[in-house]
């Protein structure tokens, strides 16, 4: 059964979508905010920029209008940048009484209220929560664009819209398991790009594998620590949007979290990193997110703690490393 798809945002990961989507057989409409880049795919059909090995077909409907975007749509995708989702919603008019569901592709939690992504839909849409969703997992946009196998998971309280996004998004080249822990999903995939962004920081001050599996190791930790005490399934965070999104957004050239921490470490400053990149590297304002969430729960998360310090404290990074090599020592498996 096909859907009447709208995508809401056209970074690479929401091309990389609509490319899957119109494969799979979907109507897709993209809403791109910027009226430069809508230009540019309305002529290109891709955007050299962001995914430049991404050709849209010409069945997919392009537009700069967010209304005319969801306009009798049956499932709304959304690929904004966690940061600017609740602004990007609120521009929204009509209320969606028949849609199937909302799905959320962004990997962040909001600065300024501390929500998962879920929670900043379900304040701005008027629609059941059980028809919100989330999408996470190892998948860089530049690879599900080649199509490369790939896994994630989909995740939300309805099982029945849970089971249909499986149907809507698998593909022979990507595959989509399912779960009812949306908590855990969300903040699995969100919290991974802090520690990629700490792995990053390790690979240009020049350290080696022994620092990058402790960081790995010790961050899944502490996103674990966060995650039980928010009541999510301790499990969930040894699966795809756990353990599976982590290993590979700290080990990979796509990630754009491990770029920025890669250039922290060689000495370049924040401000200037990030200027000159043409997409979002969410860990950095996850960082500010997560930080309070730990301090909120009362977690400790030292890694997210050192993170935050390099990043808006201007802590050398050399200075952050010995501090964490220098902590009270303590069991591998703590609460």
């Amino acid at each position: 059964m096909s859907e009447t798809v709208s995508i809401l945002g056209a970074g690479s990961w929401g091309l990389a979508v609509a490319r899957l989507l119109h494969s799979n057989g979907h109507n897709v409409t993209m809403w791109e905010f910027d009226s430069d880049d809508y230009r540019l795919l309305l002529k290109h059909r891709t955007n050299p920029k962001k995914l430049p090995k991404c050709h849209l077909s010409d069945e997919i409907r392009i537009t700069n209008s967010i209304d005319e975007a969801v306009e009798n749509c049956s499932l709304l995708v959304l690929a904004v940048p966690s940061q600017f989702l609740r602004s990007a919603l609120d521009k929204l008019n009509d209320s969606f009484p028949d849609i199937v569901g909302v799905v959320n592709l962004a990997k962040g939690i909001e600065t300024s209220s501390l929500k998962r992504m879920s929670q900043v839909v379900a304040e701005t849409i008027n629609i059941p929560s059980e028809k919100i969703a989330t999408i996470s997992g190892p998948s860089h946009a530049e690879e599900v664009t080649l199509d490369m196998p790939t896994a994630v998971v989909a995740a939300g309280t309805d099982s029945k819209l849970v089971t249909r996004l499986q149907e809507v998004f698998s593909s022979q080249n990507f595959r989509v398991y399912q779960s009812s822990d949306l908590v855990g999903v969300e903040l699995g995939g969100s919290l991974k790009n802090i520690i990629a962004i700490a792995v990053g920081i390790a690979v240009g001050l020049g350290l080696g594998d022994n620092t990058l599996g402790a960081l790995i190791t010790r961050g899944l930790a502490e996103i674990s620590r966060l995650g039980r005490t928010m009541e999510a399934d301790p499990l969930t965070f040894s699966g795809l949007s756990g353990v599976g999104d982590l290993v590979t957004t700290c080990a990979s050239q796509h990630s754009r979290n491990r770029y920025v921490g890669e250039h922290i470490g060689r000495g370049e400053s924040l401000k200037k990193i990030l200027a000159e990149m043409s997409m979002v590297a969410e860990g950095v304002e996850t960082t500010r997110s997560g930080r309070e969430l730990a301090r909120l729960h009362q977690v400790e998360m030292p890694i997210t703690e050192a993170i935050y310090h390099v990043l808006f404290e201007n802590k050398s990074p050399s200075e952050a490393v010995g501090e964490l090599m220098g902590r009270q020592l303590k069991p591998e498996i703590w609460r």
